[in-house]
C-alpha cells in the first residue's frame, strides 16, 4: 500500500488530503478543526485527521506533496511590487519580508512543520503548481476517461486561467492567461467595492445579482475588461488597486460608478444590486467562451471545472445548459482546499507509474460524494449529548427518518448531522440545516433567526436525481450543488401586478413557485440532485419526506452560522442548535427537540467570538 499525503496551506482554505494506491481516504479543511473561517494555517489537525483514517503514523507515509510553486510565486510577487513603483513598493514591504524569508521556499516550510509532528527525517517535498493541482483534482476523481478542463480562480503563480486537456495517459497544459489579467480578481474587487470580504463575499456578490439589473456591463467590458470572442481578456489593470498590494479598488472605481465602495454592513443599495447583476453577467460571459474554446482546443464531449471561480454555480448553470458539452463535472472542493487533492493525485501517478507504467482511469465519480470527512460513533455523540444533560430520543433510522419528516411538515428547521463530514465549502447532506421549500416563510426566517444572515441570501434545494427535471430546467446530475438551474414554468406563480413594481430587497416578499423557499428572486435555484449511491443516509430522509408530503424536494443550507466554519464534532452541532432557533436535532441516531432541552448558558455572547463573514 502507498500512502500520499497532499497538502494545501498559508493562504487560504488550508486542507490535507490522504491517498492509498490512489483512493481518497480522507480529506478535510483546516477550518473545520481551528475553528477560523478560511483559516490559511499549516493544517496540523487536517492532517491527524486523514492519518487516524488510515489508522497510520505520518512516517508511514511514502510521498508527500504541496499544491504551489511558491519559488515561481515568489518571482511574480517581486515583478508585481516592481511594477507599483515606489509607492506600491512600500506597501509591498512588509510581505517582500516574508518572501524573502519562509514564504519563498513553502515546501521547505512543510518539512519544517511535518517534522514538528514527528515525521521522518530527510522527507522530500513534491511540488506542483496551483492550476496543475486545481487540473489534477478536477479530472482524475471525474467519472471521464478523457476531457477538456477549464481552471479560473484569482491567481496561482502566475495562471489566472487554464485550459488542460485530460486522458489516461497524461494531463497536458493547451492554454494559459497570467496575472495580473484575472476573472477571479476582477469579480473579488467588485466583491470588495459592494461592501464585502474577498475570497469570502464572493457567493453573497453571485446571490444578490438577480436582485439589480445589469446596467454596467458596457461600463466593465469598455473600461475595465477586454473580453475576445474565445473568453481570453485582458483587464485594464491600472483602474484597480490590487497590483499596489492593499486593496482592490481606488479612485477608478469611484469615479465609474458613482462614489466611494460600500462600507461593510451599510445599508444595500440599487447600486450594489445593478452592480452584482453587471459583474455576473460578465463572468457568466467569460466563463461560456472560455467552455466553447476548450471544446475546440482538445475535442472533448466532456469538460472538467476546478478553481475558485468554478463555484460561480450561475456561470456553471449557463455552461450546463448550453450543451458545449456532452456532460459537466465539477471538483466539489474547487477552490484551494481541493488543490490539496490535486497534488496528491499527481504525486500518486508519479510514482505508482514507476512500476504500473499506465494507470486506467476507473470511470466513475471518486469524490465519494464529498463526504471525506471526520464521523462520529453512536457512542461518541451519546457522551457528547449527556455532557450537557441534553433530553433525547434515539431511534431506529427509518424511525427517526419518519419524526423528522413529520416536523419539517408541520413548519419545523431541522439541524441534520450525520456521517461523514463533506469536504469543499457546501453542506451536501451530512452537516445540514433542513426545511420545508413549500412554505413562503422559510427563507427569511432561516437568514434571520437560525443563520443570522443578511436576508437577501437564497437557500438551496435538494431533490431526488429521478425528480430534478419536473421542478428544474437541468439538464444532467448536479451532485455537489454547483449548477443553478432555472425552476420550470410548471410550478411557477403568475405574479400580481402590484407585486411587478417592487424592487431591490422587497423582491423578497413575491412568492414566485409552489416551492417559494428556495426559488431565487429570478426564478432560479441551486440545484443539489440527490442519488442513493453518493448519500443513501440522506437519500433515505428525503424518500421518507416525499412518501409523506409528495413532494420531492426539501431546503439545504450549510450546518453554521454566518462567519463559522461548518460544524464538525457533535458538541458544535449540540451549541449551534442551542444557541439558534432551530427546532429539531438529529444527530446520529438521536432526536432532540428544542422545547425540551436544558438551558444552555456560556460565558460570553457567542456573537462577539464569531466574526461576520
Amino acid at each position: 500500500m502507498m500512502y500520499t499525503l497532499g497538502i494545501s496551506a498559508f493562504y487560504h482554505d488550508s486542507a490535507a488530503t490522504l491517498l492509498a494506491d490512489g483512493k481518497i481516504i480522507a480529506a478535510a479543511q483546516e477550518e473545520r478543526f481551528t475553528r477560523v473561517r478560511h483559516d490559511r494555517s499549516f493544517p496540523k489537525h487536517a492532517i491527524e485527521y486523514v492519518l487516524r483514517c488510515a489508522d497510520i503514523e505520518l512516517s508511514d507515509v511514502d510521498h508527500v506533496a504541496y499544491y504551489e510553486d511558491s519559488a515561481v510565486k515568489f518571482t511574480r510577487v517581486v515583478s508585481t511590487a516592481a511594477a507599483a513603483g515606489l509607492k506600491g513598493t512600500l506597501k509591498y514591504a512588509p510581505v517582500l519580508k516574508d518572501w524573502l524569508t519562509s514564504k519563498r521556499r513553502m515546501d521547505k516550510e512543510v518539512v519544517r512543520h511535518l517534522r514538528d509532528m514527528g515525521d521522518r527525517p530527510n522527507r522530500t517535498i513534491n511540488v506542483y503548481s496551483h492550476h496543475q493541482s486545481h487540473a489534477a483534482s478536477a479530472f482524475y476523481p471525474s467519472p471521464f476517461e478523457s476531457a477538456a478542463i477549464l481552471c479560473v480562480d484569482s491567481v496561482g503563480e502566475w495562471a489566472t486561467t487554464t485550459v488542460w486537456h485530460g486522458t489516461p495517459q497524461s494531463l497536458k497544459l493547451v492554454a494559459e492567461i497570467q496575472f495580473p489579467h484575472s476573472l477571479g480578481l476582477l469579480y473579488s474587487a467588485f466583491t470588495y467595492f459592494c461592501g464585502f470580504k474577498v475570497d469570502s463575499g464572493e457567493y453573497k456578490l453571485m446571490g444578490l445579482a438577480p436582485y439589480g439589473k445589469p446596467t454596467h456591463v458596457d461600463t466593465i467590458l469598455t473600461e475595465l475588461i477586454d473580453v475576445k470572442a474565445d473568453g481570453s481578456f485582458r483587464l485594464n489593470w491600472p483602474k484597480f488597486e490590487f497590483v499596489n498590494g492593499e486593496v482592490m479598488t481606488g479612485g477608478s472605481f469611484e469615479d465609474l460608478f458613482g462614489g466611494p465602495r460600500r462600507e461593510s454592513e451599510a445599508p444595500l443599495t440599487e447600486r450594489e444590486f445593478n452592480l452584482a447583476a453587471s459583474v455576473q453577467k460578465v463572468t457568466e460571459l467569460v466563463v461560456s467562451r472560455l467552455a466553447k474554446t476548450a471544446k475546440e482546443l482538445t475535442g472533448e464531449s466532456h469538460l472538467c471545472m476546478a478553481g475558485g471561480v468554478a463555484l460561480n454555480c450561475v456561470a456553471n448553470g449557463i455552461v450546463s445548459r448550453e450543451r458545449t458539452f456532452d456532460r459537466l463535472w465539477i471538483q466539489p472542493a474547487a477552490g484551494d482546499a481541493g488543490g490539496s487533492l490535486g497534488s496528491a493525485l499527481l504525486a500518486d501517478r508519479k510514482y505508482r507509474n514507476v512500476h504500473t507504467r499506465e494507470l486506467k482511469k476507473e470511470l466513475k465519480d471518486a469524490m465519494q460524494g464529498a463526504l471525506l470527512g471526520p464521523e462520529y460513533s453512536a457512542d461518541q455523540i451519546q457522551a457528547e449529548l449527556d455532557k450537557h444533560s441534553a433530553v433525547y430520543e434515539k431511534l431506529a433510522s427509518t424511525d427517526l427518518d419518519k419524526k423528522v419528516a413529520s416536523a419539517i411538515e408541520s413548519g419545523k428547521v431541522i439541524g441534520w448531522f450525520q456521517g461523514r463530514m463533506e469536504f469543499g465549502p457546501r453542506a451536501l447532506g451530512n452537516r445540514s440545516i433542513i426545511g420545508d421549500p413549500r412554505r413562503a416563510d422559510t427563507q427569511k426566517n432561516m437568514n434571520l433567526q437560525i443563520k443570522f444572515r443578511e436576508s437577501f441570501r437564497p437557500f438551496a434545494p435538494v431533490v431526488l436525481a429521478e425528480k430534478a427535471c419536473e421542478y428544474f430546467d437541468i439538464v444532467e446530475e448536479s451532485p455537489y450543488m454547483l449548477v443553478v438551474s432555472p425552476v420550470v414554468e410548471a410550478i411557477r406563480k403568475s405574479v400580481p401586478t402590484e407585486d411587478k413594481k417592487r424592487s431591490g430587497i422587497d423582491l423578497l416578499n413575491v412568492v414566485r413557485s409552489d416551492l417559494p423557499a428556495i426559488t431565487h428572486v429570478d426564478c432560479s435555484a441551486r440545484v443539489q440532485t440527490v442519488d442513493e449511491e453518493r448519500n443513501p443516509r440522506f437519500r433515505a430522509l428525503l424518500d421518507t419526506f416525499y412518501d409523506m408530503t409528495g413532494c420531492p424536494v426539501l431546503v439545504n443550507t450549510s450546518f453554521n452560522v454566518r462567519g463559522e466554519p461548518i460544524v464538525n464534532t457533535p458538541f458544535e452541532a449540540y451549541q449551534c442548535f442551542m444557541r439558534t432557533n432551530m427546532d429539531i436535532l438529529a444527530i446520529g441516531d438521536f432526536y432532540l427537540e428544542k422545547a425540551k432541552q436544558p438551558e444552555f448558558i456560556e460565558e460570553i455572547d457567542w456573537r462577539e467570538a464569531v466574526p461576520l463573514d
